[in-house]
């Protein structure tokens, strides 16, 4: 079972590819590809299913690499929500990607 520790490397991975993506699908022409770009592709797969909120906060926080901070005053929120929303969206995450370890491994 995946846990929110792994959740939240997988999702600071995932900031980092977005932030050098150029250098990652050019390296994997000669490389191969990335395991980062593999766990891209699932998370992007669960975000296209997800709540609206989730979605916006995955692609701004995560794609776009604005920080908590950057968002609140984009969205007029408060760091709070922002936080308790990123919580939210990690417990949401925990659900899917455990409901699909669990069909992989029935």
């Amino acid at each position: 079972m995946i846990n929110a520790n792994q959740i939240r490397e997988d999702l600071k991975n995932i900031k980092y590819y977005y932030t050098h993506k150029t250098v990652f699908e050019e390296a994997s022409q000669q490389l191969g590809e990335s395991e980062v770009m593999k766990k891209v592709r699932v998370y992007n797969d669960i975000i296209l299913s997800a709540p609206p909120k989730f979605y916006d906060l995955y692609y701004s926080l995560y794609m776009s690499g604005h920080t908590q901070e950057s968002l609140s005053v984009k969205l007029c929120y408060t760091r709070e929500y922002i936080r308790l929303l990123n919580k939210e969206f990690i417990d949401y995450l925990i659900k899917k990607l455990n409901e699909k370890e669990e069909l992989v491994n029935a």
